[in-house]
Protein backbone atom coordinates (compact mmCIF):
# COMPACT_ATOMS: atom_id res chain seq x y z
CA UNK A 1 0.00 0.00 0.00
CA UNK A 2 2.67 2.27 0.83
CA UNK A 3 4.63 1.80 -2.36
CA UNK A 4 1.41 2.30 -4.42
CA UNK A 5 0.50 5.74 -2.06
CA UNK A 6 4.27 6.80 -2.70
CA UNK A 7 4.35 6.04 -6.35
CA UNK A 8 0.73 8.08 -7.31
CA UNK A 9 1.82 10.96 -4.67
CA UNK A 10 4.91 12.13 -7.40
CA UNK A 11 3.48 14.28 -9.72
CA UNK A 12 3.20 12.53 -13.44
CA UNK A 13 6.07 14.19 -15.46
CA UNK A 14 6.52 11.61 -18.63
CA UNK A 15 4.09 12.53 -20.02
CA UNK A 16 4.19 16.37 -19.81
CA UNK A 17 8.11 16.02 -21.01
CA UNK A 18 7.12 13.86 -23.34
CA UNK A 19 4.36 16.23 -25.02
CA UNK A 20 6.49 19.06 -24.35
CA UNK A 21 9.46 17.24 -26.53
CA UNK A 22 6.61 16.82 -29.25
CA UNK A 23 5.65 20.43 -29.28
CA UNK A 24 9.34 21.41 -30.11
CA UNK A 25 9.63 19.02 -32.65
CA UNK A 26 6.60 20.08 -34.26
CA UNK A 27 8.22 23.66 -33.73
CA UNK A 28 10.95 22.73 -35.35
CA UNK A 29 9.95 21.48 -38.41
CA UNK A 30 8.48 24.73 -39.40
CA UNK A 31 11.69 27.36 -40.01
CA UNK A 32 10.44 30.70 -38.73
CA UNK A 33 10.31 33.12 -40.92
CA UNK A 34 13.25 35.87 -41.48
CA UNK A 35 11.54 39.82 -41.57
CA UNK A 36 13.32 41.15 -44.54
CA UNK A 37 15.11 44.44 -44.43
CA UNK A 38 13.71 47.45 -46.24
CA UNK A 39 16.07 46.66 -48.90
CA UNK A 40 15.24 43.15 -49.24
CA UNK A 41 11.89 43.83 -49.30
CA UNK A 42 12.48 45.90 -52.45
CA UNK A 43 14.65 43.58 -54.15
CA UNK A 44 18.02 44.75 -53.16
CA UNK A 45 21.10 42.52 -51.52
CA UNK A 46 23.44 44.52 -49.90
CA UNK A 47 26.94 43.82 -50.24
CA UNK A 48 30.51 45.24 -49.55
CA UNK A 49 30.75 49.08 -49.15
CA UNK A 50 32.26 50.79 -51.83
CA UNK A 51 33.02 54.26 -50.24
CA UNK A 52 32.11 56.80 -47.80
CA UNK A 53 31.72 60.82 -47.59
CA UNK A 54 31.17 62.84 -45.19
CA UNK A 55 27.34 62.50 -45.53
CA UNK A 56 26.76 59.33 -47.01
CA UNK A 57 27.84 55.54 -47.27
CA UNK A 58 27.91 54.05 -49.94
CA UNK A 59 27.70 50.00 -51.19
CA UNK A 60 27.71 47.85 -53.75
CA UNK A 61 24.38 45.68 -54.28
CA UNK A 62 22.50 43.00 -56.27
CA UNK A 63 19.35 44.23 -58.09
CA UNK A 64 16.35 41.78 -58.56
CA UNK A 65 14.69 44.22 -60.65
CA UNK A 66 17.94 45.38 -62.71
CA UNK A 67 19.22 41.89 -62.83
CA UNK A 68 22.74 43.15 -61.99
CA UNK A 69 24.63 45.16 -59.54
CA UNK A 70 23.85 48.81 -58.29
CA UNK A 71 25.60 51.44 -56.04
CA UNK A 72 23.30 52.12 -52.76
CA UNK A 73 24.23 55.69 -51.22
CA UNK A 74 23.03 55.47 -47.96
CA UNK A 75 22.37 58.51 -45.59
CA UNK A 76 21.74 58.17 -41.87
CA UNK A 77 18.95 60.58 -40.75
CA UNK A 78 20.67 60.30 -36.89
CA UNK A 79 24.41 61.03 -37.17
CA UNK A 80 23.86 63.74 -40.38
CA UNK A 81 24.07 67.66 -40.21
CA UNK A 82 20.74 69.12 -40.49
CA UNK A 83 21.29 71.59 -42.97
CA UNK A 84 22.09 68.74 -45.35
CA UNK A 85 19.20 66.94 -44.48
CA UNK A 86 16.62 69.74 -44.86
CA UNK A 87 18.13 71.39 -47.25
CA UNK A 88 21.24 69.71 -49.61
CA UNK A 89 19.85 65.97 -49.79
CA UNK A 90 15.74 66.78 -50.92
CA UNK A 91 17.68 68.67 -53.87
CA UNK A 92 19.17 65.85 -54.93
CA UNK A 93 16.88 63.52 -55.16
CA UNK A 94 14.43 66.33 -57.28
CA UNK A 95 17.66 67.24 -59.50
CA UNK A 96 18.39 63.59 -60.34
CA UNK A 97 15.00 62.39 -61.18
CA UNK A 98 15.14 65.05 -64.50
CA UNK A 99 18.31 64.26 -65.56
CA UNK A 100 19.44 61.49 -68.12
CA UNK A 101 22.90 61.75 -69.83
CA UNK A 102 25.26 58.83 -71.00
CA UNK A 103 27.71 60.64 -68.76
CA UNK A 104 26.01 60.77 -65.64
CA UNK A 105 25.31 58.61 -62.62
CA UNK A 106 21.74 56.95 -63.19
CA UNK A 107 19.60 57.18 -60.35
CA UNK A 108 17.13 54.50 -59.59
CA UNK A 109 14.81 54.87 -56.85
CA UNK A 110 15.00 56.93 -53.11
CA UNK A 111 13.75 55.00 -50.40
CA UNK A 112 12.75 56.85 -46.91
CA UNK A 113 12.53 55.16 -43.56
CA UNK A 114 12.39 56.80 -39.96
CA UNK A 115 16.02 56.23 -39.80
CA UNK A 116 17.57 56.47 -43.21
CA UNK A 117 17.69 57.40 -46.93
CA UNK A 118 18.62 55.10 -49.80
CA UNK A 119 19.49 56.46 -52.89
CA UNK A 120 19.81 53.62 -55.58
CA UNK A 121 22.13 54.63 -58.36
CA UNK A 122 24.33 53.06 -61.65
CA UNK A 123 27.49 51.18 -60.25
CA UNK A 124 30.07 51.84 -62.10
CA UNK A 125 32.61 49.23 -61.23
CA UNK A 126 35.79 50.67 -62.52
CA UNK A 127 36.39 53.15 -59.53
CA UNK A 128 37.07 57.05 -60.16
CA UNK A 129 39.25 59.52 -62.30
CA UNK A 130 41.11 60.16 -58.77
CA UNK A 131 41.80 56.07 -58.22
CA UNK A 132 42.95 56.69 -62.05
CA UNK A 133 45.50 59.54 -61.53
CA UNK A 134 46.77 57.63 -58.38
CA UNK A 135 47.75 54.52 -59.98
CA UNK A 136 49.19 56.16 -63.81
CA UNK A 137 50.21 59.63 -62.84
CA UNK A 138 49.90 61.88 -65.37
CA UNK A 139 47.06 60.50 -67.91
CA UNK A 140 48.19 61.09 -71.24
CA UNK A 141 46.69 63.53 -73.68
CA UNK A 142 44.20 61.46 -75.33
CA UNK A 143 42.63 59.83 -73.10
CA UNK A 144 42.52 62.96 -71.43
CA UNK A 145 40.93 65.01 -74.19
CA UNK A 146 38.54 61.89 -74.41
CA UNK A 147 37.65 62.19 -70.46
CA UNK A 148 37.84 65.99 -70.45
CA UNK A 149 34.76 65.77 -73.50
CA UNK A 150 32.68 63.52 -71.73
CA UNK A 151 32.90 65.46 -68.62
CA UNK A 152 31.90 68.82 -70.60
CA UNK A 153 29.13 67.14 -72.39
CA UNK A 154 27.90 66.07 -69.09
CA UNK A 155 28.12 69.21 -67.48
CA UNK A 156 26.62 71.38 -70.39
CA UNK A 157 24.09 68.88 -70.82
CA UNK A 158 22.97 69.74 -67.06
CA UNK A 159 23.45 73.67 -67.57
CA UNK A 160 20.92 73.54 -70.44
CA UNK A 161 18.76 71.75 -68.44
CA UNK A 162 19.29 74.85 -65.59
CA UNK A 163 20.89 72.33 -63.70
CA UNK A 164 24.39 73.43 -61.63
CA UNK A 165 26.44 70.36 -59.32
CA UNK A 166 28.85 72.87 -57.68
CA UNK A 167 30.87 70.57 -56.37
CA UNK A 168 32.99 68.74 -59.67
CA UNK A 169 36.10 67.18 -58.63
CA UNK A 170 38.19 64.01 -59.70
CA UNK A 171 36.85 61.71 -56.34
CA UNK A 172 33.35 62.69 -58.15
CA UNK A 173 33.66 61.61 -61.65
CA UNK A 174 33.48 57.61 -61.87
CA UNK A 175 34.04 54.89 -64.63
CA UNK A 176 31.72 52.93 -65.99
CA UNK A 177 32.69 48.98 -67.40
CA UNK A 178 34.14 50.72 -70.59
CA UNK A 179 36.14 53.59 -68.44
CA UNK A 180 33.49 56.34 -69.78
CA UNK A 181 32.98 59.02 -67.76
CA UNK A 182 30.13 59.10 -65.02
CA UNK A 183 29.55 62.63 -63.14
CA UNK A 184 28.37 61.72 -59.71
CA UNK A 185 27.20 63.14 -56.23
CA UNK A 186 24.83 65.62 -56.76
CA UNK A 187 24.73 66.17 -53.03
CA UNK A 188 25.33 70.19 -53.37
CA UNK A 189 23.65 70.50 -56.81
CA UNK A 190 20.56 72.71 -57.29
CA UNK A 191 17.89 72.79 -60.24
CA UNK A 192 15.43 75.46 -61.58
CA UNK A 193 18.34 78.33 -61.87
CA UNK A 194 17.81 78.74 -65.64
CA UNK A 195 15.65 82.38 -66.21
CA UNK A 196 13.20 82.33 -68.85
CA UNK A 197 15.78 84.88 -70.92
CA UNK A 198 18.72 81.96 -70.55
CA UNK A 199 20.46 83.58 -67.90
CA UNK A 200 21.40 81.23 -64.77
CA UNK A 201 20.22 82.34 -61.36
CA UNK A 202 23.30 82.98 -59.00
CA UNK A 203 24.27 81.39 -56.20
CA UNK A 204 25.59 82.36 -52.83
CA UNK A 205 26.23 78.86 -50.72
CA UNK A 206 29.21 77.77 -50.68
CA UNK A 207 29.60 74.20 -51.98
CA UNK A 208 32.49 72.07 -53.10
CA UNK A 209 36.36 71.58 -52.61
CA UNK A 210 38.56 74.31 -51.79
CA UNK A 211 40.86 72.76 -54.23
CA UNK A 212 38.11 73.27 -57.06
CA UNK A 213 36.29 76.03 -56.12
CA UNK A 214 36.64 79.57 -58.31
CA UNK A 215 37.89 82.13 -57.19
CA UNK A 216 34.45 84.45 -56.97
CA UNK A 217 33.44 81.53 -54.76
CA UNK A 218 36.51 81.56 -52.43
CA UNK A 219 35.98 85.34 -51.82
CA UNK A 220 32.98 84.68 -50.81
CA UNK A 221 30.88 86.98 -52.88
CA UNK A 222 27.22 85.44 -55.20
CA UNK A 223 28.59 83.62 -58.00
CA UNK A 224 27.47 82.42 -61.37
CA UNK A 225 27.18 78.38 -60.44
CA UNK A 226 27.62 77.56 -64.39
CA UNK A 227 30.96 79.21 -63.93
CA UNK A 228 32.14 78.25 -61.25
CA UNK A 229 31.17 74.29 -62.40
CA UNK A 230 33.35 75.24 -66.14
CA UNK A 231 36.60 76.75 -63.87
CA UNK A 232 36.17 73.22 -61.37
CA UNK A 233 36.54 71.35 -65.36
CA UNK A 234 39.46 73.17 -65.78
CA UNK A 235 40.96 72.04 -62.42
CA UNK A 236 40.53 68.17 -63.49
CA UNK A 237 42.14 69.03 -66.96
CA UNK A 238 45.10 70.05 -64.88
CA UNK A 239 45.23 66.99 -62.21
CA UNK A 240 44.47 64.51 -65.24
CA UNK A 241 47.88 66.37 -67.19
CA UNK A 242 49.94 67.17 -64.37
CA UNK A 243 48.72 64.74 -61.56
CA UNK A 244 48.64 67.15 -59.15
CA UNK A 245 46.32 70.12 -58.58
CA UNK A 246 46.90 73.48 -59.44
CA UNK A 247 46.26 75.30 -56.25
CA UNK A 248 47.06 74.35 -52.74
CA UNK A 249 44.43 74.28 -50.48
CA UNK A 250 46.19 74.13 -47.43
CA UNK A 251 46.40 77.67 -46.82
CA UNK A 252 43.66 79.57 -46.95
CA UNK A 253 45.40 82.92 -47.72
CA UNK A 254 47.49 81.32 -50.10
CA UNK A 255 44.62 79.84 -51.78
CA UNK A 256 43.02 83.14 -52.56
CA UNK A 257 46.23 85.06 -54.29
CA UNK A 258 46.94 81.63 -56.33
CA UNK A 259 43.77 81.82 -58.04
CA UNK A 260 43.78 85.57 -58.90
CA UNK A 261 46.99 84.75 -60.74
CA UNK A 262 47.39 83.22 -63.75
CA UNK A 263 47.90 79.37 -63.67
CA UNK A 264 51.25 77.70 -63.64
CA UNK A 265 52.44 74.55 -64.91
CA UNK A 266 55.10 71.77 -63.17
CA UNK A 267 58.36 73.07 -65.00
CA UNK A 268 59.50 69.39 -65.65
CA UNK A 269 56.24 68.14 -67.27
CA UNK A 270 55.89 67.31 -70.91
CA UNK A 271 52.32 68.81 -72.24
CA UNK A 272 51.41 70.36 -75.35
CA UNK A 273 51.59 73.93 -75.81
CA UNK A 274 47.67 73.38 -76.54
CA UNK A 275 46.37 72.01 -73.91
CA UNK A 276 48.55 74.54 -71.52
CA UNK A 277 46.49 77.56 -73.48
CA UNK A 278 42.77 75.87 -72.77
CA UNK A 279 43.60 75.03 -69.16
CA UNK A 280 44.49 78.82 -69.07
CA UNK A 281 41.65 80.27 -70.26
CA UNK A 282 39.22 78.01 -68.16
CA UNK A 283 41.32 78.79 -65.04
CA UNK A 284 40.81 82.86 -66.07
CA UNK A 285 39.06 86.01 -64.70
CA UNK A 286 35.18 85.32 -65.01
CA UNK A 287 35.12 88.29 -67.61
CA UNK A 288 37.13 86.07 -69.79
CA UNK A 289 36.72 82.26 -68.76
CA UNK A 290 35.49 80.18 -71.62
CA UNK A 291 32.27 79.00 -71.87
CA UNK A 292 31.43 75.02 -72.39
CA UNK A 293 30.37 76.12 -76.15
CA UNK A 294 33.43 77.69 -76.25
CA UNK A 295 35.54 75.11 -74.76
CA UNK A 296 33.90 72.80 -76.91
CA UNK A 297 35.37 74.60 -80.17
CA UNK A 298 39.16 74.73 -78.53
CA UNK A 299 41.81 73.38 -81.16
CA UNK A 300 42.90 70.79 -78.68
CA UNK A 301 39.50 69.53 -77.70
CA UNK A 302 38.48 69.05 -80.98
CA UNK A 303 41.13 67.22 -82.10
CA UNK A 304 40.70 63.69 -83.04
Amino acid sequence: MSNENTATSKPNTTNKVRGEAQNKSKDSGKPKEKKLSVLESHGYTVGRSIGSGSYATVKIAYSERHKGDVAIKIVSKVQDAADYLEKFLPREIEVVKGLKHENLVRYYQAIETTHRVYIIMELAPNGSLLDIIKRDGCIEEDRSRKWMRELVNAVGYCHENGVVHRDIKCENLLMDGEYNIKLSDFGFARGNMLHKNGQMATSNTFCGSYAYASPEILKGNPYQPDASDVWSTGVVLYAMIFSTLPFDDSNYPKLIKQVQNKVTFPKDAIASKEVKQLISKILAPLKVRLKIPQIKKDQWFQIS
